[in-house]
């Protein structure tokens, strides 16, 4: 395997792992950023404060857009294959961060207007940056992929004692209450099963009212089975503690706390040791 320049495995620590005082800097300074672009982008939607400040959001969104345009480059010159990094979902979520400000300058007239409210809603996006400091996220996402078969089953359960209750208020209160259909009746009894409650429609006739009663504590009830299933499912897999030490070679970023080599390609996790 080729061996990664001393200057690259630096960089590369400071910009993908935690673990040294270096990279716990870069990661909050980047947290700030990220929050920062989103609160400048949430301010230039609102009109009074876009329209008095407009100037200064955009000083600040092209800053903010440079300073991200660096990290990008950086984070591809400090990895081996840095194709694997630039088609990943965190390669793909960096380039969303800053694409859509310089597309914005290409497309100019009238009749872009549309399409540049559309790029400046994609900045949103960036907020989608901060998963990657979310360490337990893989855990959770273990225990929904394994619950899965579960919580498909439960949910197919749920929808067809929609579709009966929905039709049997159907064929109580009528129309006149506002079940005009089978399919209204099912969108009536979805709502507040969910205990959501619009109150658009509502059961008139005292059998109508007594189901309706039943649904709604039935529905508590249900609201609790998918916690349950994948709350039991984080408890059977509960892994071993995980560093954050991040593969120069193939990007792998799930290693144990003592673990030398990469688990996936077999590479050195720290070659200039």
């Amino acid at each position: 395997m080729k061996k990664i320049p001393k200057w690259k495995h630096r960089l590369h620590e400071v910009i993908y792992e935690a673990d040294t005082p270096a990279g716990k800097w870069f990661d909050l300074l980047l947290l700030f950023f990220i929050l920062l672009s989103v609160i400048f982008v949430m301010l230039e939607s609102v009109g009074s404060i876009d329209a008095k400040y407009h100037d200064l959001l955009d000083v600040a969104e092209w800053t903010i857009t440079i300073l991200f345009t660096v990290e990008y480059i950086l984070r591809i010159i400090s990895v081996q294959k840095p194709w694997r990094y630039v088609t990943s979902f965190f390669g793909i979520v960096d380039l969303l961060a800053m694409l859509p400000k310089y597309i914005s300058l290409v497309i100019t007239g009238t009749q872009g207007l549309v399409a540049i409210r559309a790029l400046r809603l994609l900045r949103v996006f960036r907020i989608l940056k901060l998963t990657r400091y979310v360490g337990e996220g893989h855990v959770l996402m273990i225990a929904l992929r394994k619950s899965r078969p579960k919580i498909f089953v439960f949910l197919s359960a749920v929808f067809i004692l929609c579709i009966i209750f929905g039709s049997i208020m159907y064929l109580i209160e009528g129309s006149k209450s506002g079940f005009t259909s089978i399919p209204r009746s099912v969108y009536w009894c979805v709502v507040t099963m969910t205990t959501v409650g619009y109150g658009d429609i509502a059961p008139t006739t005292p059998l109508g009212q007594s189901i309706a009663a039943f649904i709604m504590i039935l529905g508590y009830g249900i609201i609790a089975v998918p916690t349950g299933i994948v709350t039991a499912q984080l408890s059977k897999n509960k892994e071993k503690n995980h560093n954050t030490q991040a593969c120069p070679h193939c990007m792998y970023d799930k290693h144990g706390d003592k673990a030398i080599y990469c688990q996936k390609c077999g590479g050195r996790l720290n070659p200039d040791e």
